[in-house]
Parts: structure tokens; sequence; C-alpha cells
């Protein structure tokens, strides 16, 4: 009897306390199953909900969202910089002569070079001139490739090579080109073979430098992948040495042509012969001999723009594309 009392005064209990219970202003209590629910994917107990979260972040910051530019943006972005340069040049030049720093027929005014340039362009004969240095140097250049690729290659992969001619090369890429046209003048007289001689010997070393370089940065382990396909000797050499060491490669290209160019100047301004063609070298030791100053500095700046042009349109091109293709440079 006294236990059955008992239990409906527990009952009794239970059912008033379930009420109050839930009707408790405490919001913590509410707020307790949602904590409850939200836990396991915040932090886990073996860690792997912060690991997750980590790995998301990292993404997040290795990924980057770009835009295309407006072409006119991407113009204007470009062209303005060389133009402002090119516009303050000119006019501290303009200034200079407006002063008379030198006298008038030492330091013509920049409208005296173009007005020379002009009449070059009405003669028909400046696009000649252009065109016999331009073809000269591309055709040395390939031939430097052609000679520079496998020496680079053999010195950087043979040991004793490296060690017996290595230092040899880097020493004939400091030798200014100009000191070797006396003695290409002796061996092959006042001929092409002495101007080709000269531009293969200054572009020669820094081609296979740069390709050494290149395969210097090679990270072993793709060597030992190519390794384990199978890709051994030449087919090595094409399709793991080569594209690896393509970065610097280019850089020693890059460089080579700037010392092919560089010699072909030294060689032209000197081997001046009437049936070797007149080309922007021979053109301004025309210059020099006629005390033509507007003539000059018009050859002076025909070079430069050459040397300009070809690094613009042909080598900053092929670099922009290698070095994007192996996310070295983003877009912007």
């Amino acid at each position: 009897m006294a236990s059955t009392e008992t239990g409906a005064a527990a009952e009794a209990a239970e059912s008033t306390a379930g009420p109050a219970a839930d009707a408790s202003p405490d919001p913590a209590a509410k707020a307790a199953p949602a904590a409850t629910e939200e836990a396991p994917t915040a932090a886990k107990p073996d860690g792997s909900g912060d690991l997750a979260g980590l790995e998301a972040g990292l993404d997040a910051l290795d990924t980057s969202v770009t835009d295309r530019q407006p072409w006119l943006r991407t113009l204007v972005s470009k062209a303005v910089p060389p133009v402002v340069a090119v516009a303050l040049v000119l006019g501290l030049w303009q200034l200079a002569y407006h002063f008379e720093l030198k006298d008038h027929y030492l330091l013509p005014s920049p409208v005296d070079v173009a007005r020379s340039l002009q009449d070059k362009w009405l003669e028909g004969t400046l696009l000649d001139y252009v065109w016999t240095s331009v073809s000269r140097g591309a055709l040395g250049f390939l031939a430097s490739v052609a000679i520079g690729t496998p020496l680079g290659l053999l010195v950087a992969r043979v040991k004793p090579v490296r060690a017996a001619i290595g230092p040899i090369l880097s020493g004939l890429q400091s030798l200014p080109s100009v000191a070797w046209v006396p003695a290409a003048i002796i061996w092959f007289g006042l001929s092409d073979a002495t101007i080709y001689a000269v531009v293969l010997l200054g572009a020669v070393p820094s081609i296979a430098n740069g390709l050494v370089a290149g395969v210097d940065q090679i990270s072993p382990l793709y060597l030992r992948a190519g390794r384990t396909i199978g890709a051994r000797g030449l087919t090595g050499v094409r399709h793991v040495l080569l594209p690896a060491a393509l970065p610097g490669y280019l850089a020693g290209l890059k460089q080579g042509w700037a010392f092919s160019w560089r010699s072909l100047m030294a060689a032209e301004l000197i081997v001046n012969a009437a049936d070797l063609g007149t080309g922007l070298g021979q053109l301004l030791e025309q210059g020099r001999e006629l005390q033509d100053m507007s003539w000059v500095l018009s050859a002076i700046l025909l070079i430069l723009i050459v040397g300009i042009g070809i690094e613009l349109l042909i080598f900053a091109p092929i670099e922009r594309r290698v070095l994007r293709s192996r996310g070295l440079l983003v877009k912007s």
C-alpha cells in the first residue's frame, strides 16, 4: 500500500517537473543541443576535422581567380611607361641641343636624326642595311645554338669534361667579342667567315653556360623518375632533361642572342669590304668616316631598335609562355 502511494507521488512529481523544465527561460539550455550537433563537424577527437579545415584553407590560398583585363587597359599598362621614357629622353636630348652642351655638328637634334633616317628611307637602302645585319645575326645565332646546345649538355652531364672545359667557357663568355676580330681577320681575311666566326665565339659560351645552369637546377627526383620509366640516353635528354632545364636554357638563348648581336656589330665595324654588303655596323662606320653625327646616331638608333624588337617580338612571348606553363608566372 505504501509502495503504491510512493509510485503515484513520483509520477506526479515527474509530470509537474516536465512542463517546468520545458518552460525554463535559460537560453543555455536551448543552445546546448545545437552546440552538441555542431561539435562533430568543428572538431573530431582524432583531429581530422581540423586537418580538413587546414587543407581547405591552403587550397583557397593556392587557387587564384583572375579576370582577363580589357585589351585597352592592358595596352595602356604596357605601352604608356616606355612611351613616357622615350619622351623623357627625347626631351632631355632636345634641351641639350637647345642649350648647346655640344656644338650642333657634334650633337644634332632629334629632328636632324629623324631627317637622316628619312633620307635613307627615301633612297631605298634603309631596309637593305637592316636585313643584311638581321640575316647575319640570325644565321650566326642558329649556328651558335646548334653548337652550344650539345656542348652545354656534354659539360653539364660529364664531370671530367666539366672540370676541363667549364672554366674555359666562363672565361670565353667574359671575353669581349671585339677581341676576336683581329685574329679572325688574320685567319679568314675580310670575308663573311670572319664575321660569323666572331659571332660564334661570342654566342656559343653564353648558350652552353645557360644550358649548364638550367641542368644544374633540375631536381634529382625528375631524373630518377625518367630513368625509372626508361627515359635514358637521347630519349631522356629529349623528354626529361631539356624540358626540365628549359627556363635556364631559354635564359641562355636570350643572352646568346644579345652576344650574337653585339659581336656582329663589332665585326661589321671593323670588317668593311665592298663585296660584303653593308650592314648596320658598316653604316655606322661610314657615318664616322664622313664625320656626320646625324648619320652615326641614326645607325645607333637602328641597332637599338632591332635589338629591342627581337627581344620583345620573339624571346619575351616564348619566355612568358614557358614560365606560365610551369606556374612561375601568374596572369594579372
